[in-house]
């Protein structure tokens, strides 16, 4: 597909109109993670603040279903402590203590911990490097990430603690 510039800077498709997006100047993470979330987003779900639903959302929870029955298996398989797994398996939502120093601070610390892009690193490094203790710990970590996104909880939005990329979570 091919884009270009129309007025004001902002990206149009070519048989499309002009994309609700920061100008094509503007090259920092969150200027180019920003177009990337509202140019998926289908435009009822962006007005509602959602950036997925229906059938999506739905994909997105069997997906998380899917890591959580994965990490369990290895763990199982791995002869991980079950006990350590229980008592850690809630440990990475302590992150939403950093709410209590702000939205901001709370969202970049709860989305660290409850992001793929950290533990399945970390899991592939425990492997290679054949520790026992950070590939249990990565599985664990695997394994919540995916409950979480099962039951619907997604990545925080720095608007608050409800607003996640899977919706709104909560009461209105």
């Amino acid at each position: 597909m091919q884009f270009r510039r129309c007025r004001r800077g902002r990206i149009q498709k070519a048989l499309g109109g002009c994309a609700h997006a920061p100008p094509l100047k503007e090259a920092s993470l969150t200027a180019i993670l920003t177009r990337f979330a509202h140019a998926g987003a289908p435009a009822p779900a962006r007005a509602a603040g959602e950036l997925a639903s229906g059938g999506v959302r739905s994909v997105l929870r069997l997906e998380g279903a899917a890591a959580l029955a994965a990490a369990i298996a290895l763990y199982g398989h791995g002869g991980f402590s079950w006990l350590m797994f229980t008592v850690l398996f809630l440990a990475p939502d302590l992150s939403m203590l950093a709410y209590l120093v702000g939205p901001r601070a709370g969202a970049l610390a709860y989305n660290l911990l409850h992001t793929y892009a950290l533990s399945v690193p970390l899991a592939f490094a425990g492997f290679a490097l054949g520790s026992p203790v950070v590939s249990a710990l990565a599985l664990i970590l695997i394994a919540h990430v995916g409950f979480d996104r099962m039951l619907g909880y997604g990545l925080k939005c720095t608007s608050g603690f409800g607003d996640t990329h899977l919706g709104r979570i909560g009461r209105d």
